[in-house]
């Protein structure tokens, strides 16, 4: 269509041709769809997560979280099969209570080890799950600016899912998956600090409390249980006009730890000071996880606390399957459901009802093996 404005008459005027409207959806964008719907085999897992293949790393972990029952079975010959290559990391549970700066100070401390001792890092970072919605924002990566981009660090936000401690439901198989993509340290960043919350001390070899100092009377926060399993307290935010309140925070808790017995690893934790967003003291907080750990490796604490973690997931492993194949044994939901209603109303106790579904299961159960 010849445009009227590029008539001589106008001078000074022209306007150029269109150009022709291109498809809005990317043509590979089906490709790709097509290439991710493609279900890998155990071995393709197993021989990516081996040569160290983050996208095939996170897909395998993306299954281990997976609920449904056919994910479950692949994903438990994948953790089975990566068992052998794993162990050998330095795992590092890292806890504190809302706003004390976890995110921000594993930025530093990865960092820190990554440009001191090499290797390669994971981060297991656990949102809370929202009790209404069941979801979660996953924005950890947000506060690890410099992690997020270094080639030898793997960040993998999960949802906590309502799991014990806020430590996500299967982050002990992820920790396998990664070591035995050959990651040899490995930082678990858990919800917040409660009596639940020792479920992480399962799973590491050093168990971190972060605090801060100015939000309160620093005994309040003291929790004995999970004064009781930290392996190390640090103070952060010992910086600016805050450096002495920190202190006073710091000899606030070694107080309190000589009145707890001594830990079964024979070494009392230490409290130290630093800033997690300045980068003050992290070598001293380093320091003080590699002295630990060289000494409960020489005294065989070290390999006694992984015995005891092993023994520890058995069981929450056999409590997790029992669950699941309660409420996924057949005619459940439709039964729960009158159930429900039935306590709603007041007919029946929760107990009574409770009792009489586990009777239930209890029945078919052995109607099923009998025939």
């Amino acid at each position: 269509m010849e445009h009227p404005e590029n008539n001589k008459v106008y001078k000074g005027l022209k306007v150029n041709e269109g150009v022709e409207k291109l498809n809005s959806i990317n043509p590979y964008l089906a490709l790709r769809k097509k290439r991710r719907a493609a279900q890998l085999s155990v071995d393709d897992y197993v021989n990516g997560i081996l040569r160290g293949d983050i996208t095939i790393l996170s897909r395998a972990v993306t299954l281990v979280e997976s609920l449904l029952p056919e994910h479950q079975d692949i994903a438990r010959q994948v953790v089975e099969r990566c068992l052998p290559y794993s162990g050998k990391s330095l795992r590092i549970g890292i806890t504190g209570v809302p706003g004390a700066g976890k995110s921000t100070s594993i930025d530093t401390f990865g960092m820190y080890v990554l440009n001191n001792r090499g290797g390669k890092l994971a981060v297991l970072a656990v949102d809370p799950s929202s009790e209404r919605s069941k979801g979660s924002i996953l924005g950890d990566k947000t506060r690890m600016e410099q992690l997020s981009m270094h080639p030898n660090a793997f960040i993998r936000p999960s949802a906590s899912a309502g799991s014990l401690g806020g430590v996500a439901r299967k982050t002990r198989e992820t920790i396998i998956l990664c070591e035995a993509a050959g990651y040899d340290t490995v930082f678990v960043e858990t919800v917040g600090v409660g009596q639940s919350e020792l479920a992480v001390y399962s799973m590491v070899d050093f168990f971190l409390l972060i605090q801060i100092a100015g939000a309160g009377d620093e005994l309040q926060g003291i929790k004995r249980g999970i004064m009781e399993v930290a392996d190390g307290i640090v103070i952060n935010k010992a910086d600016g006009n805050n450096v002495e309140e920190a202190k006073r925070a710091a000899a606030h808790y070694r107080n309190a730890l000589q009145l707890f017995p001594m830990p079964q690893s024979g070494i009392r934790p230490q409290v130290l000071t630093y800033s997690g967003f300045y980068a003050i003291g992290i070598k001293e907080v380093w320091d003080m996880i590699y002295s630990y750990l060289a000494a409960v490796k020489k005294s065989g604490a070290f390999d006694a606390r992984r015995h005891y973690q092993a023994k520890y997931w058995m069981y929450e492993t056999i409590e997790e399957q029992l669950r699941a194949r309660f409420y996924n044994s057949e005619g459940m939901e439709e039964l729960l459901a009158l159930y429900e209603k039935d306590v709603q109303e007041g007919r029946i106790t929760s107990f009574a009802a409770a009792a009489q579904l586990l009777a239930k299961y209890d029945e078919d159960k052995n109607d099923r093996c009998s025939g």
